[in-house]
């Protein structure tokens, strides 16, 4: 190349062309990165959760065992349907009880 305004046009636009290039290598290498954060940044958050769910669930289980209630886990709903009108007269029949024993008692410390 004999004129050095000719030269120098080419040498710019290989030199614009090889700036493109490396930019959108680096631009592709981030954006995969930041895909890769957020993926990696989700599934932490739901291990985490889950995590979190199944302690949950675990103390209640480990609660109930030890007061002899049962109840299904943390804001699940029970398996078995409740006979609601079963439980009202399973509790009105303690409640029976416990007035005879409290006037046995009573009428025992008079």
């Amino acid at each position: 190349m004999s004129n050095p305004l000719l030269q120098a046009f080419f040498v710019g636009r290989a030199a614009a062309e090889v700036i493109n290039e490396r930019l959108e290598v680096a631009l592709t290498d981030a954006l995969s990165e930041l895909g890769k954060f957020d993926a990696e940044a989700r599934e932490q958050l739901r291990q985490f959760t889950e995590e979190v769910t199944e302690r949950a669930n675990r103390a209640a289980e480990a609660t109930n065992t030890r007061t002899g209630q049962t109840a299904s886990g943390v804001g699940q709903p029970s398996s078995e349907p409740v006979d609601l009108q079963a439980t009202i007269d399973e509790l009105r029949a303690e409640i029976a009880l416990l007035r005879n024993e409290l006037q046995r008692y009573r009428s025992s410390s008079v």
